[in-house]
């Protein structure tokens, strides 16, 4: 599945499976003890700033994380379900992105979140997965995303904040992509032509044989554009 994606899509970063775990025992062999910054005046910290930070990394090896190491972010401990709305609204970075008017109080609230609160996530290369990941994350282009739309033309395409599509996929079903945001987009460093997008691991086959389908149609199309534009260079 891993190398059909990349081929199809033409990807750039290897595609990451993320798997949620009810019990952290089960994730135990895959963890690592990556140590926390002191926090800053509020207590806030985690392993990295944010738990999209770990998307980054998940595309070359695979590793457990426990919800402390999502801390950092209250808004990705939220929509991954690690903590609650009422605890996620009294954090300093809540607050921070509400003063500011980045987002109102009614788009916290509707934000997806994972229904049940995990004990551990695991992330790592979709070609090294054991098993069937819950969600299949993917960092794309501008192609990419067309060609993606075209094999799902409901799919919705989603902004800030960028790591609600994960939940969105994980208890919707659904294949979602999203534009990014300007604080995932700072953490994670991602080049300013990425995009990601999620497809459910339940699926999985069919919808890369949707999405190889329509790479091919859109390949034929692009020969047939490139033919035709070859009166105008002459």
């Amino acid at each position: 599945m891993s190398s059909r994606l990349t081929a199809a899509l033409k990807l750039g970063a290897a595609p990451v499976a993320i798997r949620f775990h009810a019990d952290a025992g089960a994730a135990a062999a895959e963890r690592l003890d990556r140590g926390q910054p002191p926090p800053n005046a509020r207590g806030r910290t985690g392993a990295v700033p944010a738990g999209c930070v770990f998307w980054m990394e998940a595309a070359e090896r695979t590793f457990a994380t426990l919800p402390a190491d999502h801390a950092n972010c209250s808004v990705g401990s939220l929509t991954h379900g690690l903590i609650g709305l009422e605890e996620a609204a009294a954090r300093d970075d809540v607050e921070a992105v509400l003063g500011a008017g980045w987002v109102d109080e009614a788009a916290v609230l509707a934000l997806p979140r994972v229904k049940e609160r995990p004990a551990a996530i695991v992330y790592g290369p979709l070609r090294d997965a054991n098993g069937q990941p819950d969600v299949v994350l993917l960092r794309l282009n501008g192609r990419a995303l067309m060609t993606l739309r075209d094999a799902f033309p409901a799919m919705p395409i989603e902004g800030k904040p960028q790591c609600h599509i994960v939940a969105m996929a994980k208890e919707q079903g659904a294949v979602a992509a999203s534009v990014g945001c300007a604080l995932s987009r700072t953490r994670t460093k991602m080049m300013p032509d990425e995009m990601t997008a999620v497809i459910p691991g339940e699926g999985l086959e069919a919808a890369v044989s949707a999405i190889e389908a329509a790479a091919a149609l859109n390949g034929m199309m692009a020969g047939y554009a490139a033919e035709d534009a070859r009166r105008f260079s002459a």
